[in-house]
């Protein structure tokens, strides 16, 4: 039995960038759990019902692919779930930086769960939720940095 990947974001909206790191994680996970968390240092643009309804939708045809919402702790969700993998992509050094200190912190707190990172393909590394929101945020079109299913 393949394990489980828990990938945690705001996804506000959910970007080209984030399905394409899902899609190529299927084969690899018997399932993945896409965990909206609530970030205190966000405002997010989109409420989390919309979120959900997107992903959903984005993932409708791929059975193994669920999503969520939570608070607190990641690697505390990763524990009450039984999940040991947390998925995350890369797009830059960066990040790396980042998602490093973050993975180290969760390794320290609980042995048990490991990181796992993937990168970005190159014609994604631009695209962000921040910048998507900054698009929409001043009227521009932001169709083609997020999946087909994502309407505005």
């Amino acid at each position: 039995m393949k394990p489980i990947a828990l990938f945690p974001g705001s996804f506000d909206p959910i970007t080209r960038g984030h399905e394409s790191i899902v899609v190529r994680a299927i084969p690899l996970f018997e399932k993945i759990i896409i965990a909206i968390g609530h970030n205190s240092e966000k405002q997010g643009l989109f409420p989390v019902e919309k979120r959900m309804e997107w992903i959903r939708l984005v993932f409708k045809d791929h059975p193994s692919v669920e999503v969520i919402e939570y608070q607190g702790l990641t690697v505390d969700l990763c524990r009450k779930l039984g999940v040991r993998f947390i998925l995350r992509g890369l797009r830059t050094s960066a990040d790396f930086e980042f998602e490093r200190s973050i993975g180290q912190m969760n390794k320290k707190m609980h042995p048990d769960i490991e990181t796992v990172f993937m990168l970005t393909v190159p014609e994604h590394t631009a695209i962000t939720s921040s910048i998507v929101r900054d698009i929409i945020r001043n009227g521009g079109d932001a169709s083609q940095f997020v999946p087909d299913q994502v309407k505005f």
